[in-house]
């Protein structure tokens, strides 16, 4: 798509965003952010779930307000500032209005005239594909159609930025590569009343699809630690040795350098029993120790390539490969995951062996399992309310993230007969112990 203007269309500058209360739990999600986005280009904001992408772009659409920074629309010649407009994973449709009236809701807020607004609405949806759903309601579309609308929507008012939250992640693979070309085609062939694309997504290999620059942030809290320029020509190839090379690269950015027995400095917020950590399932972890022991892996595997079997995006992924690393069973470095001699062992024994062996490293290296328990040891009733540990928690995070930090630990714990909880009396105890 040849551009001949190159202007700023966003400038987000020194931005940052807490969540928590001044005074109580804090938790810094984005810190320091700035970038721009230039007429005629699709960037694509990369990075683990909790990297505050989401939240960048919830801060460019003005739907939330950030803590500190700012985010400009640098007016164009004629004194006009850039407009935005937002498609959401989620669809947000409005189940009791047609295809028709929900295109249209966005320009009857502009008060545009009932026929002008029939007549760009029916183009918006012709544009996207769905001529002849017109009168169709949300419930009687599929996944990808109820996405397109929610793509025409959002164009059917001519924005200057499109801004999209990881429009395809509620797709199957199939429907959303469709999307992706035909909304690739559209940009190419300049029939999209838009000037530029920013994209949140956690799948590497669609990012370097579509994006002509990619940021890709880090966790904890949100910065953006590399940016990647892809000098590749559309329509592009999977298959290519340079897509190839570049999807590799970035996964090993991804995945970051570390010592083997040390977690990566940042990986969870917060240290000893202020841990944030991620709600991952114990089969979870299980299925992703299996799948690295077995062949063709053998006990080490290249992330990009595991991906691919397991059918993970790079969000699923890398969380699941944290917590291992965190319990000194598994070890990420260059791009590649590799068992240690614990996780080794993991793979190789029975039920009972695993689950001994689950809460020795419970107990050694996620200290809120331990804490847990040394407290249920030394009370004679050998029991305690849930609500302690969560209020001790929320003295180093926010409530959401204590709530879902103790919901984790009662799920390891359990699975490693360490102590026993009771949901109705929101209670731990020693009922079960190992």
């Amino acid at each position: 798509m040849e551009v001949i203007d190159k202007r700023c269309l966003v400038d987000v500058q020194q931005l940052g965003h807490v969540y928590g209360t001044a005074g109580g739990a804090e938790r810094v999600v984005l810190d320091n952010v700035c970038m721009r986005l230039d007429d005629g280009e699709i960037v694509g904001l990369l990075g683990r779930s909790g990297s505050g992408k989401s939240t960048l772009l919830r801060s460019i659409a003005g739907l939330i307000s950030p803590t500190t920074g700012m985010v400009d629309f640098p007016a164009n010649a004629q004194g006009v500032s850039s407009s935005v407009r937002m498609v959401f994973q989620s669809f947000a449709l409005f189940p009791w209005l047609t295809v028709l009236q929900n295109v249209e809701i966005g320009l009857e807020a502009l008060d545009v005239a009932a026929p002008e607004r029939r007549r760009r609405a029916l183009a918006a949806i012709d544009m996207i594909g769905l001529d002849g759903f017109e009168s169709a309601f949300p419930k009687e579309l599929s996944g990808g159609m109820r996405q397109r609308v929610g793509l025409a929507r959002a164009l059917v008012v001519a924005p200057d930025v499109l801004l999209m939250d990881e429009p395809f992640s509620a797709l199957d693979v199939l429907t959303a590569e469709t999307l992706r070309t035909d909304l690739l085609d559209l940009w190419g062939e300049g029939r999209m009343p838009i000037k530029s694309i920013l994209m949140v997504t956690h799948n590497i290999e669609e990012a370097v699809l579509m994006c002509d620059r990619i940021l890709i942030f880090s966790s904890t809290p949100g910065r953006v630690m590399q940016e990647i320029s892809v000098d590749l020509r559309q329509p592009r190839n999977r298959t290519d040795p340079a897509f190839q090379a570049l999807v590799e690269h970035i996964y090993v950015q991804m995945a970051g350098g570390t010592n083997v027995g040390s977690p990566r400095q940042g990986m969870f917020a917060g240290t000893g029993t202020g841990m944030v950590l991620p709600a991952i399932s114990t089969n979870a972890l299980a299925g992703l120790i299996e799948a690295v022991q077995a062949q063709p892996f053998a006990g080490q595997a290249d992330l990009r390539e595991l991906a691919g079997v397991l059918r993970y995006t790079a969000s699923d992924l890398f969380p699941v490969a944290e917590v291992l690393q965190l319990m000194r069973l598994a070890d990420m470095q260059d791009g590649h995951i590799t068992l240690l001699p614990a996780g080794q062992r993991y793979a190789d024994s029975t039920v009972d062996e695993r689950k001994q062996l689950f809460a020795q490293h419970l107990l050694k290296y996620v200290p809120l399992v331990g804490h847990i328990r040394r407290v249920l040891d030394e009370r004679p009733t050998r029991t305690a309310p849930a609500r302690r540990f969560r209020d001790q928690l929320e003295d180093f995070m926010s409530e959401h993230d204590a709530a879902h930090t103790l919901d984790c630990v009662t799920q390891w714990g359990r699975y490693a007969e360490l102590f026993a909880y009771d949901e109705v009396a929101d209670l731990f105890s020693l009922d079960n112990p190992s």
